[in-house]
């Protein structure tokens, strides 16, 4: 019997990069100047977000991993090099580990000044940076059954990006504070249920008919279908320390699509468990990373974080070869062995007596590694 061949899953990924003072080590106002020159170059590849120390890329629609990896790498060169004209450095975290969010100016866009007029100190405060992912289908109403089965993968995948341990100078006891901070946005978390894409797309306009929304992508959870592309969007990551970190969660992200589509079209799909359970992982996550327990809610019991993880290595194995992303989705060995980002920080800051600056130049240091 032949088995059919699997569509391309499409990438699209999108990195916020801290934007860094080298001798104070805080986060530094670029003014404009590095999305400015960025954009003679990159064009839409760059755009500033509301926090004026903030910049974020995004790659064009790449085909498989290995162009997500060459596009990402390229892009993070590119403002490493801009930032060093105004003699500033970049780096890849959650959160800077002391930056007041006081003390950081807004960016001077109508849309970043609507979003505060409405959320005030929620949306000033909200001073984090992750990783984005969208990962193209065929059409929306695969794509709905797809985000519903996923959600289950979600805290996963988000453990072994973990890497923000530290909030205005305190270490918080989190492996990502991120999520923490950006809980207080409306309209985040995981995603609830939907049962067809009607239900999904009466939900997006009833937000907008009330006045709740002026456009349906400030829908910010945790994983949508994407209301504008046929994609879903991955959005629960911290920003990662190194490239290869981001491609090795971007190659787990697109297995996971490719597995759980592969399943769908044998009329076959993933249990799908309550939201408020799926809650309790992702709290275990976003509290330890990859250390501690997980609940298995199969087996309706814990089971060590690390071996939901090379479970979940086991239920993708079948399609990496042909997604072509073995090499990069390997590197998960490396997370469970050498600790995620948030890990590594704390050690940093554990080797140094507690010196912050020393872990902002940890930062700084691993965001150019491989380029």
């Amino acid at each position: 019997m032949m088995t059919k061949k699997l569509p391309v899953f499409t990438l699209g990924v999108e990195e916020e990069y801290l934007i860094i003072d080298p001798q104070t080590r805080d986060l530094r106002s670029h003014l404009s100047k590095i999305v400015d020159g960025a954009k003679i170059i990159l064009n839409e590849q760059v755009k500033a977000e509301m926090h004026q120390s903030v910049v974020e890329v995004g790659t064009n629609i790449c085909k498989n991993v290995k162009e997500a990896n060459d596009e990402i790498t390229f892009l993070r060169s590119k403002i490493v090099e801009l930032a060093e004209k105004q003699g500033l450095v970049v780096g890849g975290s959650g959160t800077h580990p002391f930056s007041r969010w006081q003390d950081q100016p807004i960016t001077d866009d109508p849309r970043y000044h609507t979003i505060v007029n409405e959320l005030q100190d929620a949306a000033r405060s909200n001073l984090i940076f992750g990783m984005h992912c969208h990962v193209g289908i065929e059409n929306r109403e695969i794509g709905l059954q797809l985000m519903n089965q996923a959600c289950y993968f979600l805290p996963h995948i988000f453990a072994l990006s973990t890497n923000s341990p530290f909030w205005e100078g305190r270490k918080t006891g989190y492996k990502s504070f991120r999520t923490k901070v950006f809980d207080k946005f409306p309209r985040t978390g995981l995603p609830e249920y939907f049962d067809s894409v009607a239900a999904y797309d009466n939900y997006l306009e009833t937000l907008v008919k009330t006045n709740c929304i002026d456009n349906p992508k400030k829908i910010w959870w945790d994983l949508r279908l994407h209301p504008f592309y046929d994609t879903i969007e991955f959005r629960i990551c911290d920003m990662s320390l190194t490239v290869e970190e981001t491609m090795c969660i971007v190659a787990l992200i697109q297995a996971v699509v490719a597995k759980l589509y592969k399943l769908t079209m044998q009329n076959t799909s993933f249990n799908i468990y309550r939201i408020a359970l799926i809650k309790e992982n992702k709290f275990r996550a976003a509290r330890y990373g990859i250390e501690n327990h997980m609940i298995d809610f199969g087996l309706q019991k814990e089971v060590e974080t690390k071996m939901l993880i090379l479970e979940l290595l086991e239920f993708v194995e079948d399609v990496v070869d042909e997604l072509g992303s073995r090499q990069y989705i390997n590197y998960v060995h490396e997370i469970m062995k050498n600790g995620t980002g948030a890990d590594k920080q704390l050690a940093v800051y554990e080797q140094n007596n507690g010196d912050l600056t020393k872990v902002v130049d940890f930062i700084t240091s691993e965001f150019t590694k491989g380029l």
